[in-house]
This record gives C-alpha cells, structure tokens and sequence, in this order.
C-alpha cells in the first residue's frame, strides 16, 4: 500500500522542515508550497490525500485557496485542515463553513496534529509510537 501524500502549505521554513519531519516519520509523502499559486499548482501535479493549509500565505489568503480548491472538480474532494496563528472563533467558523476538516492553532501539538491527520485520512486516531532518528549527531525522538 502506497504512503498517502501530504501537500504542506507553509510560508516559514522552519515549520515547514518540522512538519516534514514529523510526517516523513509517520511513513507520509511530503511535498511543499510556499505560497497560494504554487499551492493550486502543487494539488493539480500531485492530487494529494490531505492538505495542511496556512492561512497567511504570500500571493493570497489560506481562505482564497480553500475557495479555488473547492471551485476545482479535480481537487474540490482533497480534505483541507488549517493550521494557523489566525486567533478567533470566527477564523476557525469560517475555515469549517468552507469546507475545512480541521482547524488547529499554532503552535500546534504534534500528537494533536498527527491524530487529526489519522481522524482525516481514515486512520486510527491514537498517536503512533515514537519514531527514532538514527542519524549520529540528531539522535532526538520525533513523533
């Protein structure tokens, strides 16, 4: 059975390595976008299984993208889940009225994140155990 693929819509670099980190560990396939056009284009090549969707991206809002997603017969079916530093009741109302699975608040627990993921996916939600890097000078546990 193939990995199920992830398209992680990140503008800041550091969280888009930690997210990659942590998906590659929990056997998923990464790819990236760094902004809302690449992002479009990103779903279109690969047809991801799920997308992480920041919502302050450069070249247009996370909301913009949900819209254009859902406009897409191709795409419109992808399950979205927002992770963003946006605070408000309304944002996450919004995120879910538009079509959102999820909704998570960054910083954002990575047991959290990944049992989301599961919930989405079909998976079980309980959080995999931990997995080790054995790269001599990283010798850190990841979830």
């Amino acid at each position: 059975m193939a990995n199920k693929k992830i398209l992680v819509v990140e503008d800041d670099s550091d969280t888009r390595r930690g997210y990659n980190i942590r998906l590659k560990a929990n056997l998923y396939d990464t790819f990236f976008a760094t902004d809302s056009i690449t992002c479009l284009r990103q779903a279109r090549e690969h047809e991801p299984d799920l997308i992480l969707l920041d919502l302050g991206l450069p070249g247009g809002d996370g909301f913009v993208v949900m819209e254009r997603l859902k406009m897409n017969p191709q795409l419109a079916a992808i399950p979205i889940i927002i992770v963003s530093a946006r605070t408000g009741l309304a944002n996450q109302e919004r995120a879910v009225k538009e079509g959102a699975r999820a909704f998570l608040q960054k910083p954002v627990d990575n047991a959290e994140l990944l049992a989301v993921i599961r919930q989405t996916l079909g998976g079980p939600a309980e959080p995999k155990k931990l997995a080790y890097l054995a790269e001599p000078a990283r010798r850190k546990f990841l979830l």
